[in-house]
C-alpha cells in the first residue's frame, strides 16, 4: 500500500513537471516572437507540438506564423512551403480541436493569403470557402471578437475591391471593439491579439 501510494506520488509530480514544461516552453516561444524572431518562435513552437501532440495551440501558432509571414511574400515557391507548413499545422490542430472559432479564421486567412498573392486565379476559387469559414465560426462564437473583426476585414476588402459602402462592416468593427474589453480567453495561451489591429482597421476605412 506504501509503495503504490508512492508510485502516485511520483505519477502525480511527474504530470506536474510535464505541465510547468509545456508553459515553459510556450511562454518562451512568446517571447521570441514578441522579440521579432516569428520562425525561432515557430520552430520553438513545432517542438512543443512534438512532445505535446495532443494540445491544438501549438500547431495552431506554427500555422499562424506561417500564415502571417505568407502574406506579402512574392516569391511563390517560398509562399508555397509555407502554406503547405501551415495547412498541415492547421489539420493537426483540427484534429486536436473540433470546431474551434479561432481555427475557423485561421484556416480563412490561409485562403485569402493566396487571393491576396493572386487575385485573378484564386479569389473565384477560394472566395467562397472564405466567406462559408467565417459564417461557421459566427455561428459557434457569436461573441467572439475576433471572429467578428476577421470577418469585417474581409467584408470590407471585398466591399472596397468593389466600391461598395464600407459602413455595415465598420459597425462590426466597433461591435469587435467592444468585445474585446470583455472577452476573456477559455484558456492560458489562447488566441487574445485583435484590438490593434480593429483600432487600425477603424482610423484607416471608417468616419468616426
Amino acid at each position: 500500500m506504501k509503495k503504490l501510494l508512492m508510485i502516485s506520488v511520483l505519477f502525480i509530480s511527474a504530470l506536474g513537471f510535464s505541465q510547468t514544461k509545456y508553459e515553459t516552453g510556450m511562454q518562451k516561444a512568446f517571447e521570441l516572437w514578441q522579440a521579432n524572431k516569428p520562425w525561432e518562435a515557430a520552430n520553438l513552437f513545432e517542438r512543443i507540438a512534438q512532445a505535446e501532440p495532443d494540445k491544438w495551440l501549438p500547431p495552431y501558432y506554427v500555422a499562424q506564423i506561417n500564415v502571417i509571414k505568407s502574406f506579402g511574400e512574392k516569391d511563390k515557391a517560398k509562399l508555397t512551403a509555407q502554406l503547405k507548413k501551415a495547412q498541415e499545422y492547421i489539420n493537426w490542430a483540427k484534429t486536436n480541436s473540433k470546431e474551434n472559432p479561432e481555427i475557423l479564421i485561421l484556416e480563412a486567412q490561409w485562403y485569402t493569403v493566396w487571393i491576396v498573392f493572386d487575385g485573378q486565379q484564386y479569389g473565384m476559387k477560394y472566395s467562397a470557402k472564405v466567406q462559408k469559414l467565417y459564417q461557421e465560426a459566427l455561428q459557434l462564437a457569436p461573441n467572439n471578437p475576433r471572429v467578428i473583426l476577421s470577418k469585417a476585414e474581409w467584408d470590407i476588402g471585398g466591399a472596397a475591391y468593389f466600391n461598395q459602402p464600407l459602413d455595415p462592416y465598420c459597425k462590426d468593427i466597433k461591435r469587435a471593439i467592444e468585445l474585446f474589453a470583455t472577452f476573456k480567453p477559455e484558456g492560458k495561451f489562447y488566441p487574445s491579439y485583435g484590438k490593434e489591429r480593429a483600432e487600425k482597421l477603424i482610423k484607416e476605412n471608417c468616419n468616426q
